[in-house]
């Protein structure tokens, strides 16, 4: 029988970030009596709690799920990144291998689902290609930096500096600067043209499945190809008439397609 759903409030993990306090906000969504994996969803790297909307409640209602949404160190409500510190190259492997796995324990999670989106996809393949991990869906997600993504990048920093873009971007981060920047600092440093995490995953032994649109102006499909030919098991989803954010584009099918991968990993039929 399929439990009460709903959504809870806004609640903060405090963590240590290698000597330096982390609160990190996050919320419950979903079916609190779902006896499948929690859901965790990892977002984009401007997103936040609030930037998902409702996608994360939705999925996991639609499919009986539980589901654990959280903001990242310097994004939504979580504590900043100081303004004059840069992410280090590796910051989506420091967030997949101790700072992932920090507020799962914490929060008593084992062996969870990830849903990642972009940079948060990337986190996700980063993460169980390290830690057990029930499986991952994996949308839009970077296993290298391609010229598309850097002019891309290029035209958001431009956008940010010319138009209304910081003041909308208020609405989801106490510091709309800090998450600004420290995504897009980092992404367009020259150090970061060589980063590829193509190399950790085979490692990868849970289901995956690459969801990516077509029409994608951060990533070409070698993004979602390239994790398919180093984990065979990936399943891959590529979708017409969508762009870097599948799960606003063609939201329905997301949704669907998603559920079935879950429950039909798990061996749950659909109801």
């Amino acid at each position: 029988m399929v439990g009460r759903r709903y959504a809870e409030p806004i609640q903060f993990a405090e963590l240590d970030g290698r000597g330096r306090p982390l609160r990190l906000e996050y919320q419950w969504v979903g079916d609190a009596a779902s006896t499948l994996p929690v859901v965790v969803f990892l977002h984009e790297g401007l997103g936040s709690v609030a930037m998902w909307k409702n996608f994360p409640r939705q999925l996991c209602q639609a499919h009986g799920l539980r589901g654990l949404v959280y903001s990242r160190c310097g994004y939504g409500q979580s504590t900043p990144k100081p303004r004059d510190e840069r992410w280090p190259v590796d910051f989506m492997h420091i967030q997949a291998r101790e700072v992932l796995p920090a507020l799962l324990q914490q929060l008593g999670v084992a062996q969870p689902w990830l849903f990642g989106h972009s940079d948060g996809g990337s986190i996700a393949l980063l993460h169980a290609a390290s830690h057990p991990t029930a499986g991952v869906v994996a949308m839009a997600p970077h296993i290298r930096v391609e010229e598309l993504s850097i002019a891309s990048i290029e035209q958001a920093r431009r956008t940010y500096e010319t138009t209304d873009l910081p003041q909308r971007l208020g609405r989801y981060h106490a510091d709309a600067e800090s998450a600004f920047r420290g995504w897009n600092d980092i992404w367009l440093a020259p150090e970061f043209r060589g980063w590829t995490i193509e190399d950790e995953l085979p490692a990868i032994a849970c289901p995956v499945l690459a969801v990516q649109g077509v029409d994608d102006e951060y990533g070409t499909l070698e993004q979602i190809r390239g994790i398919a030919r180093r984990a065979p098991q990936t399943r891959l989803l590529e979708l017409a008439q969508c762009g870097h954010s599948p799960h606003r584009d063609q939201a329905d099918l997301v949704i669907r397609e998603t559920g079935r991968f879950i429950t039909g990993s798990a061996g749950t039929p659909e109801s």
